[in-house]
């Protein structure tokens, strides 16, 4: 069986340096200016209504989570965000492995963004040696030092480099662990696997980042205000690299996945935002939920009175909450984030915009209520 897998090693893997990159970040950012364009007038109330809830949620030292999908980095809201976060109007941000991916590469190298179809043709899409190598090489570091996903990389992002741990310092530590702490000693064994195999030096490993001001995941590292990652297995770009290592992504996703649970756990009266997340958002928030719920009803409570406000570009006509969820044969029931979302109870919005004209209207709503 194990002659049937795929060998990596083999693969020619490039420079990002000779990668056609679509998206200048410098160019992309959107300023804290901007004024949204294609809001309606019931749009724009409802996301008045989101910026008081949220102020709300704050002065009651509720969670505020805002999930978001890869385009809103894409799209240059990275500034944004880390001024949502900077001011406290956020708690807690969350998005999947290619908003991982592509907020380092803005503060790696300025620019992210290729062309899958000319890639995939050339058999060059997402074979790239930097993104392969030191995202991997931050998930085994962080893995070893029981980091979360988007932590590990807001780490060597904002240190501008990886201290690599000496060979015999690791074996040490897998002996001394085995059997008072197999987990940590099973990372150690991880991490000594990944310098052996790639003739990795110990010491301090450089790596510039020469645009980490555009970078959420370093601003929130350095704020200390989660940052989770919620990848799957074989989605993004960095499972072509030799160097990725699926152990370090199972633990280091795993601890940002009850970092998530831990905040929804505190959103009684709190605020979820969802935005242009089809699918990860969704899934991770009702497991989370779930297990807030338990604990809340061991304790005789219960999560009621929380706010989602769902944004996505999709267009809507079904009523979410006067007609309830629609019968499997409607288009509309298959629409997983209103679906998902309906079923969480508390009180759920769903709004078609786009991502830029949502979250600078919330931005300014939030500036304009906190200063009243």
């Amino acid at each position: 069986m194990a002659n049937s897998r795929f060998d990596r090693n083999r693969l020619s893997v490039k420079n990002l340096s000779e990668r056609i990159n679509q998206i200048n970040i410098e160019q992309k950012k959107v300023p804290l200016t901007y004024q949204p364009r294609d809001l309606s007038d019931r749009d724009k109330n409802l996301i008045r209504a989101t910026a008081v809830r949220i102020i709300k949620a704050r002065k009651e030292k509720r969670s505020v989570i805002l999930a978001f999908g890869a385009h809103t980095i894409k799209n240059g809201l990275g500034p944004l965000l880390i001024e949502l976060i900077s001011k406290g109007w956020v708690t807690h941000l969350a998005t999947n492995g290619a908003g991982i991916i592509h907020d380092w590469e803005f503060a790696f190298q300025g620019q992210s963004g290729e062309d899958v179809r000319e890639n995939v043709k050339n058999g060059q899409f997402g074979i790239w040696e930097e993104t392969g190598r030191f995202i991997n090489l931050a998930l085994v570091a962080g893995a070893f030092e029981g980091l979360g996903y988007g932590e590990s990389i807001g780490k060597m992002i904002s240190a501008e480099g990886i201290n690599i741990p000496d060979k015999i310092f690791l074996i040490n530590e897998v002996r001394k662990n085995m059997e008072c702490d197999p987990g940590y000693a099973s990372s150690a064994l991880d991490y000594y696997d990944t310098i052996k195999k790639h003739n990795l030096k110990a010491g301090l490993l450089g790596i510039p980042h020469p645009f980490k001001k555009y970078s959420i995941q370093c601003a929130a590292y350095d704020l200390s205000i989660p940052f989770t990652g919620h990848p799957m297995m074989g989605h993004d770009i960095i499972y072509t690299h030799p160097m990725n290592h699926g152990a370090a992504i199972g633990r280091t996703a795993i601890n940002d996945f009850l970092s998530f649970a831990n905040s929804v756990s505190n959103l009684e009266e709190g605020v979820y935002l969802s935005i242009g997340s089809a699918v990860m958002s969704p899934m991770v928030f009702e497991k989370s939920l779930s297990m807030a719920q338990n604990i809340e009803i061991q304790k005789g409570k219960h999560i009621d009175n929380h706010f989602i406000m769902v944004v996505d570009l999709a267009e809507n006509e079904w009523d979410w909450n006067k007609k309830g969820e629609p019968a499997a044969d409607n288009p509309a029931y298959y629409l997983r984030y209103c679906k998902t979302f309906s079923r969480m109870g508390g009180e759920m919005h769903y709004m078609s915009a786009d991502n830029r004209d949502f979250l600078t209207e919330l931005y300014h709503c939030l500036s304009e209520e906190k200063s009243e």
